[in-house]
């Protein structure tokens, strides 16, 4: 993770990724809830596993995430059988972490719209989906790859979107949807472990970081994760 912060460190990768971070982190704050809710066909696993080692190591329990799935299997342990029907309980307080590289659906938006009407904060990670746009209180925008511009030097215009701040396209090397969420989940929680490495027992930054890439191009999480 360090090498990675080191080669997108003049492309505003890092800056952006830890303020999307401090969304998450304040809007988080009330312990109110963080459903994570991915896309069909596109489940957030490791991004989940993820978020629940930060909580653990930096001492932040509201980073904790809840899981929503589209499809439950019969018989999965409670933390893996949270369906979309969770998603239509959702209160004032609680934040909805979406991740979708790919099409959220109409059926995702309709519930995304109705939990933002009540209260609940939007946060998402997304390939610039239209809709989403409109419904997001903080968003980062991770194009898809195909996205090169005709005679580019090395690297691909990525655009990163924050609310209230527009559209920002930075030429920056090749990064994957998934490094984007490890750069994310390993800064959520890092300005408190920073304060905390001193305490026994607990892990350093680096050991933190470095568990956090473990599963960067890991297969999907096992049913008991």
């Amino acid at each position: 993770m360090d090498l990675l912060r080191d080669v997108l460190s003049s492309t505003g990768w890092v800056d952006r990724t830890r303020g999307f971070a401090r969304s998450l982190r304040r809007s988080t704050d009330s312990g109110s809830g963080l459903l994570l809710v991915g896309t069909p066909t596109q489940e957030p696993w490791h991004l989940a596993a993820h978020l629940d080692d930060e909580s653990r190591y930096a001492g932040i329990p509201t980073l904790s995430p809840t899981l929503v799935r589209w499809s439950p299997p019969p018989g999965a342990p409670p933390h893996l059988a949270v369906g979309l029907d969770r998603l239509e309980a959702a209160r004032r307080g609680e934040t909805l972490f979406v991740v979708a590289p790919d099409d959220p659906t109409e059926d995702l938006l309709e519930r995304l719209a109705d939990a933002r009407r009540v209260g609940a904060t939007l946060l998402t990670i997304d390939t610039g989906d239209d809709d989403l746009a409109g419904l997001a209180h903080d968003r980062l925008i991770v194009p898809s790859r195909g996205l090169t511009a005709p005679g580019e030097p090395s690297g691909l215009a990525l655009g990163l979107q924050l609310s209230g701040l527009g559209d920002v396209d930075l030429a920056l090397p090749e990064v994957s949807f998934d490094t984007v969420q490890h750069l994310v989940s390993a800064a959520a929680g890092e300005e408190r472990l920073l304060v905390t490495t001193s305490v026994p027992g607990r892990r350093g930054l680096r050991s933190r970081i470095a568990k956090a890439l473990e599963g960067i191009q890991g297969a999907p999480a096992p049913d008991d994760w």
